[in-house]
């Protein structure tokens, strides 16, 4: 199995900055493209940024270009998310995902990390 852990959430005040740091952990054989999703309350969960194995493509929601970099370290199994010039509209739980195999005969499967609370305030 595998499991992400996410952390770095809080309190921001607007226009701020924070950042969130994903690790991949378990009996890990590859992992392909990891990812940022984000639920605000009352609505469906959105798609933050992605980012592929080889960090060669990467991907942002309209929302948050210019304001938010995705990044990872292979070497560490790990997925961040750099967050500035924070609105109060990017509220949400912050949920990281990634494509995970087990094994070099095993099937890609999409892991989801529990969520940290991401809350932009004065």
């Amino acid at each position: 199995q595998a499991q992400l852990v996410e952390s770095g959430g809080g309190l921001v005040q607007p226009g701020g900055s924070l950042r969130l740091s994903c690790a991949a952990s378990g009996s890990i054989f590859s992992i392909g493209t990891m990812g940022w999703h984000r639920q605000a309350p009352g609505k469906e969960r959105e798609l933050v940024a992605t980012i592929t194995s080889g960090g060669g493509r990467i991907n942002y929601a309209d929302s948050v270009k210019g304001r938010f970099t995705i990044s990872r370290d292979n070497a560490k199994n790990t997925v961040s998310l750099q967050m500035s010039s924070l609105k109060p509209e990017d509220t949400a739980v912050y949920y990281c995902n990634a494509l995970i195999v087990l094994d070099s005969r095993g099937s890609w499967r999409n892991y989801w990390g529990q969520g940290t609370q991401v809350t932009v305030s004065s």
